[in-house]
């Protein structure tokens, strides 16, 4: 890899990281505009989240590390952290878009 797209790269994920970040204080600084269940569900896995994707990204391992091998408690341990996540991801960003389309329209 060329040192561009090296560059390149860490600025995406420098991004990605910001704006999680930003939802993350957003979904714990104001009250959210999501339902509460889904508000306090977010507010519960959020930092889990950022662990898990911590862990992945360290050991550069897949995101679903699923074998025809596994038994169904093995499965449901590898794809529960992961279904989580992309939903506490997913619920803390449009909480965060429409918080700041709130302060928008209101401005």
């Amino acid at each position: 890899m060329s040192s561009k797209s090296k560059g390149l790269i860490l600025i995406q994920r420098v991004l990605i990281w910001a704006l999680y970040f930003f939802s993350g204080f957003i979904l714990y600084s104001n009250q959210g505009i999501l339902p509460s269940f889904l508000i306090t569900f977010s507010r519960i896995i959020y930092p889990l989240s950022i662990f898990w994707l911590q862990i992945r990204i360290k050991k550069r391992t897949n995101f679903l590390p699923i074998d025809s091998k596994m038994t169904t408690s093995q499965l449901w341990f590898n794809l529960l952290p992961v279904i989580s996540s992309l939903l506490t991801v997913i619920f803390s960003l449009i909480n965060a878009l429409l918080y700041i389309l709130e302060k928008l329209i209101t401005l």
